[in-house]
């Protein structure tokens, strides 16, 4: 089911469709601020399970991200982050990154392995974040990509909807995504790293 949503004022009767496919294990295909995302409610497993059979991996190797409504979500799945750290998140999300962070006990649990770290994303895009907010709790989620080895990222999402329809419950067309991932940016070793530039540019935050 492809359903339409503008994000500078999302119908929240439709998100509220969103959030009860999600509530029942179902996957979604959504946008970010970034590019378009597969993601389901980070409480079921078996939804985690779905996914990785999309994507081809096993839950133990996944690395997904965590998306979060606003920073309130984090302590939930990370071990405690230093007062400068937190500051630095503040400033920078909503924003196009996913922070990495050393996991908690939680963690483990929802991806049945021994994972260290999680990746936790607050993404500048309502449509995203009104989802979480309903939903009362992150969504797991990875990026969508594109067959094409010169285009990375599938931007269309009519043509999303036409490659993921028979795989997905949903997909929401909120307008043309982006070819430009998010910046990944390590902090588990107490400093900020760099791992893979994308859109954002921390530099302005630090």
């Amino acid at each position: 089911m492809l359903i339409k949503i503008y994000p500078e004022n999302p119908n929240e009767k439709i998100i509220q469709q969103v959030v009860e496919v999600l509530k029942k294990g179902g996957i979604i295909i959504y946008p970010t601020d970034t590019v378009y995302g597969l993601g389901c409610d980070i409480t079921n497993p078996k939804a985690i399970e779905r996914i990785c059979k999309i994507r081809g991996i096993k839950p133990e190797k996944a690395n997904f991200s965590f998306v979060c409504y606003d920073l309130r979500h984090i302590s939930d799945y990370t071990k405690p982050i230093d007062n400068e750290t937190y500051r630095i998140l503040k400033k920078a999300l909503p924003g196009p990154f996913t922070f990495i962070f050393n996991a908690n006990k939680n963690v483990p649990k929802l991806l049945s392995s021994n994972k260290k770290t999680v990746g936790i994303r607050v993404p500048n895009n309502t449509i995203a974040r009104t989802i979480v907010q309903l939903l009362g709790n992150p969504i797991i989620s990875t990026s969508i990509h594109d067959d094409d080895e010169i285009i990375e990222y599938s931007t269309d999402p009519e043509l999303i909807h036409e490659k993921y329809e028979a795989m997905v419950d949903l997909v929401i067309d909120g307008g043309y995504g982006d070819n430009e991932p998010s910046t990944i940016v390590d902090c588990s070793l107490g400093e900020f790293e760099i791992i893979r530039q994308g859109k954002g540019k921390l530099d302005q935050f630090l």
